[in-house]
């Protein structure tokens, strides 16, 4: 194909030889260049989101899904001579067709033939696929007999085996291949044959070992992903690669941070080694380039880079391609990259007149048919019965029935589980929102809310409350270490000034995700938005002094401890091994965990469920109302806002369950969500 540029340059040519001619017979004449024009393409947190289905909801979603992705991959790959597939990680959970497949093989250790995501992904033609941190959540042996599936290399640079690896691995030896070179037949913009050694290299967050810790303690280590990057990348460029592709399961980072070798979030640094030309990134489940990332330091969201190297995000659940096309030309007996631009596409436009851009491939939905229908039957097993709905539609803004009922499940679970010399101490509960508007920065994170009517419940219902599959695990901790753990939690608001009339928003969506708000049940207390908070998503302080977290006490229905008797008061903590072994929240981290249950959360929520239904009828999820927002004495009229999902449903529930005045805006956001007024200046 020929480029504008290669155009330009032949025709330059053409008219110089004419031109030498004429003036110098014994001129020669100048050969043009050839250039190779080269597209990777990049799929991420796909999330076992293979069929365009919400398992949930029980019906065809043409905003998520692999099966979509797939035709825009076709059309893609099919208007360019030279493309390339990769995919970042984080595949092989996240719906209900990933449990359902995890719970075929933890009932006789085995997945039962190829894995429905690689049945999927091998009709397409990947040339290499990375690994996300949510492989591991399955364990290694799940996670070996998958990749068997895979009909295309993986790789991974920074995870080292420790001990009883595979494939006779000893320990310090990286666990999968770092890296590989691939030699890419290609067709330059003359016509010609050419090869193009085109490396990757794939990095996962070194978080892994807290956040799977049961499943990798002992048998793997993790280095930092710049770290590993600056060992390998030289490597891959003596070994002659011409371009090199970063695949990173991590998201951007900050510019003002310096490179730490434990960061989670690296692309921002990784776009300053040396040698690394397009990166093909995931795990924020944002997509960049955006407008969410306007302002980001030396990136051009135009053309798609951050510091002048080619970057990709395609947001999660395939509802965007990452598409990155790079110039290469010959210089010195070697590719190298002269132009580059980047874009995601996405499946869904809700803005479009036609909304649906993209069509289901078929082949797709053929391919896991099976899987499909065992999916939608291991869902619909009946668990119990709910006395109300549980839906998150207000789950950041008050206290909330689809947390509630999780809370008390994992406080139900503890109680039967602890020791005779625990029994005194009171059990809390920390849960957190996991499906209240996503990232708020793709039209598809305005569906994602719980919705869970009340009635006959299933396990779908279950997966719906409790959205990965994380196990039981509680902690001991001081009433001092509650307040801080609430006081990083409130770090979800956007401090409001008392003393401005223009419009304000409540929900922080950029620094805190809202699966680290942790409601803490068991206790009351209230948040001071006017306060600015104490610590920033990462729980690191930023205002030492600062104090959001208010009226909190304890009562053990004769005493009520408030102040210094709450704050040397111990508590057990029901939580997952996510945030308890985290040690991000105040009270987290190994040496405060007392007890580790082979259950999961999820499977707790059942059993409760369950329980309840059989010995009263229902379960009654109803929320208890336990913290809430400080009411405000303004100096004038405030405009606090907040989003929401936009819809029928969620307009009636609102209504009905509101505890504070909501006004409902006319006009929706870019996204697609609601827009609520909430007034806090009356109790």
């Amino acid at each position: 194909m020929l480029t504008k540029n290669v155009l330009a340059v032949v025709i330059a040519s053409a008219l110089g030889v004419t031109a030498c001619g004429s003036d110098n017979d014994n001129s020669t004449p100048v050969e043009p260049v050839a250039q190779v024009d080269l597209r990777i393409l990049e799929t991420s947190d796909i999330h076992t989101n293979i069929m365009d289905y919400d398992y949930y909801k029980t019906k065809y979603d043409a905003k998520i899904g692999l099966a979509r992705t797939a035709s825009l991959i076709k059309a893609h790959g099919s208007d360019v001579n030279n493309v390339v597939l990769v995919d970042n990680g984080d595949l092989l959970q996240g719906s209900p067709m990933g449990d359902y497949v995890a719970a075929n093989f933890k009932r006789d250790n085995t997945i039962g033939g190829t894995h429905p995501a690689y049945k999927a992904m091998n009709t397409l033609g990947y040339s290499v696929g990375n690994i996300g941190n949510h492989e591991f959540n399955y364990g290694l042996d799940f996670l070996e007999e998958s990749l068997a599936g895979a009909n295309f290399p993986y790789i991974n640079a920074n995870v080292l085996c420790e001990a009883d690896c595979w494939d006779g691995k000893e320990k310090g030896d990286n666990l999968f291949t770092p890296y590989i070179i691939e030699e890419k037949t290609v067709i330059d913009s003359l016509g010609n044959e050419q090869i193009v050694k085109i490396g990757y290299i794939g990095f996962v967050p070194p978080q892994i070992l807290l956040w799977d810790k049961q499943n990798l303690t002992g048998r793997v280590s993790v280095m930092g992903i710049v770290e590993s990057a600056e060992k390998f990348v030289p490597m891959m460029k003596a070994e002659g690669a011409d371009v090199i592709v970063a695949i990173p399961h991590s998201g951007i980072g900050t510019p003002s941070n310096p490179a730490d070798v434990n960061d989670e979030n690296a692309t921002y640094t990784l776009s300053l080694v040396e040698g690394i030309d397009a990166i093909a990134f995931g795990h924020s489940h944002s997509v960049f380039p955006s407008s969410t990332f306007e302002g980001l330091e030396n990136a051009d969201l135009e053309k798609g880079t951050i510091n002048g190297v080619a970057a990709v995000m395609p947001g999660r659940w395939g509802d965007n391609l990452g598409i990155i096309d790079l110039t290469l030309e010959m210089k010195d007996d070697g590719w190298v990259v002269i132009d580059r631009v980047a874009k995601a596409a996405p499946i869904y436009d809700k803005n479009a007149e036609t909304p649906e851009l993209v069509n289901a491939d078929i082949a797709i939905r053929d391919a896991v048919a099976m899987e499909h229908q065992g999916t939608l039957e291991y869902v619909n097993q009946p668990i119990g019965k709910a006395s109300t709905d549980m839906y998150s539609f207000l789950t950041l803004v008050q206290d909330d029935p689809s947390v509630q009922i999780v809370s008390d499940a994992q406080i139900a679970k503890v109680q039967a589980n602890l020791t005779e010399d625990l029994k005194h101490i009171p059990v809390l509960s920390a849960s957190a929102p996991f499906k209240a508007g996503g990232r708020h920065s793709t039209t598809a994170d305005a569906d994602s809310y719980v919705q869970v009517p009340a009635g006959d419940l299933t396990y779908k219902n279950a997966a719906d409350l409790y959205l990965y599959p994380n196990t039981m695990v509680a902690l001991k901790v001081t009433g001092a270490e509650v307040k801080d753990w609430l006081e990083c939690s409130a770090n979800q608001f956007n401090q409001i000034d008392p003393n401005s009339a223009a419009p304000q928003y409540l929900i922080n969506w950029d620094t805190h995700r809202t699966y680290n708000f942790d409601v803490i049940d068991g206790v009351s207390y209230k948040i001071d938005v006017t306060q600015p908070a104490k610590f920033d998503g990462d729980c690191k302080v930023i205002n030492s002094d600062a104090n959001r977290i208010v009226d909190l006490a304890y009562s053990d229905g004769t005493t009520i401890f408030t102040g210094d008797d709450f704050s040397s008061k111990e508590f057990i903590i029901a939580s997952n091994n996510y945030r308890a072994f985290g040690g991000k929240f105040a009270g987290t981290g190994s040496d405060y965990v007392i007890m580790e249950l082979p259950d999961t959360n999820r499977e707790a929520l059942s059993q409760y469920i369950t329980a309840e239904t059989e010995a009263n009828g229902e379960v009654d999820p109803t929320a208890d109302n336990n913290w809430g927002f400080v009411t405000i004495t303004p100096a004038t009229t405030l405009d606090i806002r907040f989003e929401t999902q936009n819809s029928e449903k969620a307009d009636a529930f609102i209504e009905q369950t509101q505890q504070r005045s909501l006004t409902k805006l006319a006009e929706s956001d870019e996204f697609g969500f609601a827009v609520y007024q909430i007034d806090l200046t009356k109790s």
